[in-house]
């Protein structure tokens, strides 16, 4: 039975950008301190989810009724009914691809030689290795176990691995490498992909993962064209969009300066860590570039950002391997946040009181808050209460979205 979609709906969104498995335990505790500190939303009840990347992944997990605190468990340990998360789950080593290239390596190889011993012009020497290139892999990675890992998570009762099945309206954004174009999986006219294969295309970048085929083109990751892709809610007609981005970029310098860092420590980290804080200075640039345009072409609709300060440290130099530094991680987003929406409650009061939400000023103000703490009780509360709850078949298609 197909979903009964209206345009213009209105209601409140939720989208989520990428950031690798980092940038998703950053979410989770970022989207944890929303839904403790918001009176009057609730995460797993809104009207439309956009997810691009690691976004993606959670984006589909609360449209799946995959609460916050849940998810807090899952990253802690601390869900024993749930699919344990694994970080090597992201970093299996794409090893069909290195036997496929490999096999390519020795004719490519004896060919590069002997070009380069008939011909010994510059361009020839290049167009030489470029020839060698070829026998590179495309990915380090394979994406595969992703999207086992998520059909899993999406196989239990009261969730579901279809598009058409959610009650809310779930975007999950990939680029078509050969044309440069998003695709939107999850909007009208392409709801026939599984959940787990549209995440798996949507977080498929470029050398590190391969390329996802899906009725005949190769998805990679959607980050590519946009950070956010907010505009894919708005276009829905949500009327308040919450974004939460945890790609920006790390400024050392007061860590430097206060000895808190090392000098010259983005340089010490190598490649990786110039390629990484590259990568974030201009994925970070754009979103603001897209969010200053959103004032003019959406005029009705309420965009409030959140997202990490540059001086977060353990978010940029964190080892997502160890489980110390994944809890940090989580800890780093849920305070930052909580401080955040303390430091900009005046500001965001009247919006917010426009879509019927309060900002709950006691609970911000309680220092001995706790993410791990608190997302337990909550867990032990509503675990009951929310089971099933994502599919559309659990209330009316036309009831209210959005708000609690």
């Amino acid at each position: 039975m197909p979903r009964r979609r209206r345009s213009g709906d209105g209601g409140i969104g939720l989208a989520l950008a990428g950031g690798g498995p980092a940038g998703a335990i950053y979410e989770i505790g970022a989207l944890w301190a929303l839904d403790e500190a918001l009176e009057g939303v609730d995460l797993n009840d809104l009207a439309c989810y956009v997810g691009v990347s690691a976004g993606s992944l959670l984006a589909s997990c609360l449209a799946n009724g995959l609460s916050p605190s849940l998810l807090v468990g899952v990253i802690s340990g601390d869900a024993p009914d749930e699919e344990p998360f694994d970080p090597d789950t992201f970093f299996v080593p794409n090893y069909r691809e290195f036997a496929r290239r490999g096999v390519m390596l020795p004719r490519l190889l004896m060919q590069t030689l002997w070009q380069l011993t008939r011909r010994h012009r510059t361009g020839n020497v290049t167009a030489s290795l470029s020839r060698a290139a070829r026998a590179l892999p495309v990915a380090l990675f394979d994406n595969e176990p992703i999207r086992r890992y998520l059909a899993k998570v999406f196989s239990r009762p009261g969730r579901t691995d279809d598009f058409r099945e959610l009650r809310s309206q779930l975007v999950v954004v990939a680029a078509d490498l050969a044309s440069g174009r998003p695709i939107r999986f999850g909007a009208p006219g392409n709801t026939g992909v599984p959940i787990s294969r549209a995440v798996q295309a949507s977080t498929a970048l470029p050398g590190i993962y391969p390329p996802v085929l899906i009725e005949g083109r190769h998805c990679v990751d959607g980050v590519l064209l946009k950070t956010l892709h907010a505009s894919v809610a708005l276009d829905f007609g949500v009327e308040l969009l919450l974004c939460v981005n945890p790609i920006v970029p790390v400024d050392t310098r007061p860590g430097e300066e206060s000895g808190a860092l090392p000098l010259g420590v983005l340089l010490d980290e190598g490649i990786p860590g110039v390629l990484s804080q590259t990568f974030r200075t201009l994925v970070h640039s754009r979103l603001e570039v897209g969010l200053a345009r959103y004032a003019e072409r959406y005029p009705d609709a309420d965009v409030l950002l959140f997202e990490p300060g540059r001086d977060e440290y353990d978010m940029f130099f964190s080892n997502v391997f160890s489980f110390s530094s994944r809890r940090a991680i989580a800890e780093l987003a849920y305070a930052a946040t909580r401080r955040d929406l303390l430091r900009r409650a005046d500001e965001l009061e009247p919006v917010l009181a426009r879509h019927g939400i309060r900002i709950r000023r006691e609970v911000l103000a309680r220092d001995e808050h706790d993410i791990w703490g608190t997302a337990t009780d909550h867990r032990v509360v509503t675990s009951e209460a929310t089971a099933g709850a994502s599919r559309k078949g659990d209330r009316g298609a036309d009831a209210p979205r959005g708000a609690r």
